[in-house]
Parts: structure tokens; sequence; C-alpha cells
């Protein structure tokens, strides 16, 4: 007999997602059943992100709603969790504002959630519970995937890098990684379950094992490892921190089986001056060299970036400098942001801060110039067959199916649902900015 349902609203990056999944299967291992309905659940989860202030205010608009909800049912409980609430200002801010939350849980210690939940439902009490060190890493948790053939795989968490503009060592803690063994382990139960695509995820996958005994614990090494599990088609992974991209990874990509060719590779901005002024330890130049290894091992690669505008101090100088870079580099697809001041970051502290409209003007005139690219770079698709893993049914059309290439590209095509979590061979026949459509070939 289930103990009631329960409803997630995820924020954030994929370590969010994987985290909400992880939650999701201590909950269904306890008894609780997932809803996707959230006025008919019994227990509302938001995991929350806090990298730009947007997204804050997302989270405490929802709590806002959500209490007239909890007070025509007393019995529901609301759930607050992830890294927004590692933040000392916000704790206090959502008890205030939000008496109805009833639990208020951390990114180190998200796998009590099932525990407290069940306390709070017997007793009605309130619980916080914010660790400021980071716990043991907590391996072989239930998941609850989204997709039954593709998964997420943390090899690290936390971060050290500290760029002047990132809240993430501070919510996420230091850097620490898994044991190589348990992560091929859980690479290989994955593979059993039938699953064909796994994205290793950490906050810079390039540092994998500088924190370990290991000599052969090293991100190379464990994407060489996981290229001879038999039965696994793709491997992704997310995020590279291009001060730590080397040769060596670039090389094992190139000569892999499986590893997907598609490198998502944050340059941040393109003037060495801002990037200094960021902490991101490399330059303009190293970037571009970067690229060009990349583009020499596998011409055919998919790059793609992050980039802030309006950076403190960013004049129109050095936002020139980040277009250039653009042009020269022609990413596939790019994240662009105007800089949002995080509190407790060194950037917020920083002179010079944009005016919001010069910001605005400036993220305008680069999604310009990203989009020209990104169309650029889908063209030279057409009339090219492709090989998609199907995820499932586009969400605009229930008659189309929509899935990714290798390379990170959406193709949007005419099938039959048997066809999803297969990879299926499509003809491209016309390319969009941001997507592909084209046929089945049989």
């Amino acid at each position: 007999m289930s103990k009631g349902s329960f409803y997630f609203q995820t924020y954030g990056c994929q370590m969010n997602e994987h985290d909400s999944e992880i939650m999701a299967g201590l909950l269904a291992d306890q008894g609780y059943t997932p809803t996707d309905q959230r006025d008919e659940a019994d227990v509302i989860i938001i995991n929350t992100c806090c990298i730009r202030e947007k997204a804050e205010h997302k989270v405490l608009s929802l709590l806002g709603e959500l209490r007239g909800q909890i007070e025509a049912d007393p019995n529901k409980v609301v759930a607050v969790c992830g890294c927004m609430v590692q933040q000392e200002d916000i704790v206090p801010k959502i008890r205030k504002a939000c008496p109805h939350v009833k639990l208020i849980i951390g990114t180190h210690n998200f796998h009590r959630i099932a525990e407290y939940i069940d306390r709070i439902r017997e007793t009605n009490e309130t619980i916080c519970d914010i660790p400021t060190e980071e716990l043991l890493i907590e391996e072989a948790l239930p998941t609850m995937r989204e997709y039954p053939f593709k998964a997420f795989v943390n090899i690290t968490y936390g971060c050290n890098n500290y760029c002047t503009y990132c809240i993430v060592p501070y919510v996420r803690g230091k850097e620490r990684s898994r044991d190589m063994v348990d992560i091929l382990n859980e690479v290989r139960a994955l593979v059993a379950d039938g699953v064909k695509e796994i994205t290793f995820l950490g906050q810079n996958v390039n540092s994998y094992g500088n924190d370990l005994d290991d000599p052969e614990a090293h991100f190379p090494g464990l994407l060489r490892a996981a290229d001879q599990i038999e039965s696994l088609e793709r491997i992704r992974f997310m995020t590279s921190h291009p001060k730590d991209l080397s040769q060596e990874l670039i090389d094992v990509i190139a000569d892999s089986r499986h590893i997907c060719h598609y490198i998502h590779l944050p340059v941040q901005a393109g003037s060495s001056r801002i990037l200094q002024r960021m902490n991101r330890r490399y330059t303009k130049d190293h970037y571009l060299a970067l690229v060009e290894a990349i583009r020499k091992a596998m011409p055919e690669a998919a790059l793609t970036t992050d980039i802030i505008v309006g950076f403190p101090g960013e004049t129109e100088e050095d936002f020139q400098e980040t277009l250039d870079l653009v042009e020269r580099v022609g990413f596939d697809n790019a994240f662009a942001f105007a800089y949002s001041p995080r509190a407790g970051t060194p950037a917020e502290k920083m002179t010079n801060q944009i005016p919001l409209e010069e910001k605005k003007d400036r993220l305008a005139r680069l999604n310009d110039l990203l989009a020209k690219w990104s169309l650029k770079k889908n063209q030279a698709y057409l009339g090219k067959t492709v090989k998609v893993l199907v995820d499932g049914v586009s969400k605009s059309n229930d008659r189309v199916l929509s899935g990714k290439t290798d390379t990170g590209k959406i193709v949007l095509f005419t099938g039959n649902e048997e066809a999803i979590g297969t990879l299926a061979d499509v003809q491209v026949e016309s390319a969009q900015t941001w997507v592909l459509k084209g046929k089945l070939v049989k």
C-alpha cells in the first residue's frame, strides 16, 4: 500500500535533475508513488538552483502559490532542497515568508529525504537540516530515471575552481571524486538494466581523480574504460573546464567507439582581461588553441558553450572580443546569459557593475550571432543520414518523434512510438536554427 504520492519540481542543471531522480528513487523505495499532477500530490518537493537570480525568484514565487493549497490541505508536505537553500541568507527568508514549508534539506544530505518526510507526516514537525560540511559520498542509492534507456552518472561532486561569479563551490562544497571502480560498476549495472546512453556528470569532469590516491583514476582513463563496456551505445559528459582539457582527452574521444563527438566547453567570455577577472585561468588564445586541437582530431565534432555578458568591468571592446571569438569558433549552440550578481561571490563586490539595459543590449546582439551560427551548422546536415537515439514524442506534435544525434542535434521525424529508446537512421530534409527535420530511413 502506498504511503502517498510525490511530485518533483526541478530547477537548474543536469546535476540537479539527477539529484531529483535519486530522491524520487529513495521515496519510491520507501513506499511513495510518483505523480505528474502537483495539485494531487501528498508531498511536493522543489529542487532548487542558485546559479542565477531568476531561478531563486521562480522558487519563491512557486512557494507563494502553494501557500493557499497547503492551507486548504494541511496534511500536504512541501519540501525545499538543493543549491539555493545552502546559501546562508535564503533559509531565514523561506522560514519567515513560507511557514507552510515543512522540510528544508541541503545538497550534502538529500539522501535522508524519505526518512525526514516520514517523520514530518507522523509528528507534523518542521525540519531544517543544512550541513555546512561535505558528507561522505553515498553509493548504490536507488534511482528513478526519466528514461529507461538513458542515465546520468555522477563522477564528482562539488567544485574547486572558485570562478568569481559562481556560487557553486559555496553550495556544493569542495570537489570530491567517486572511486573509479564504483563508477564503472554503476555503468555496467545500468547497461544490464537496458541503458544505451550514459552521461557522466561533474562541475568539472576534466579534473576527475585529482583528489584520489589512485594514479589510474583520471578522466581520460575513465572514458577509455567505459568505452570498453559491451552494449553501451553512447557516452556523454558535462561539463568540461577549458583549463583542464588535455590533448590526451581529445585523443581518447577521437579514437573511441562510443564517446559522442560533442563537447560542451564553456568559454564565458572572449576577452582575456575579463577571463582573468572571472578567475577562469585561461586566455582567449588558449581557448582558440583547444578548439583547433578538437577540430583537427574530430572535424565533425559539435562544440557548444556558455557565455556571460555584462560581467563587472566589461567594456564594449571586451564584448567585441566575445563576438570575435564566437565568429572564429562557430559554435553549434550556446547558452548565453546576462551577468547576475550572486551574494557571497567576489564578483558581487566588484566595481563597474554594468547597467541592466546595456547587458540586455549585448545579450540580444550575441544571441543574434549565435543563432546565425547554429543555423549554419545545422544546414551542413541537409541530405545526410544521421543516427538518432529516439527520446520520445515531440512536445508540439504527438505524431512526431524526437531524438538526438551523436553530436547533440535535436531531430524531429514522423515515426512509430515503438522506435522510442532505439537508435534510428534519419535522413535530414530541412534545417532550422535549433532543430533538424527528416524522414526515417527504413
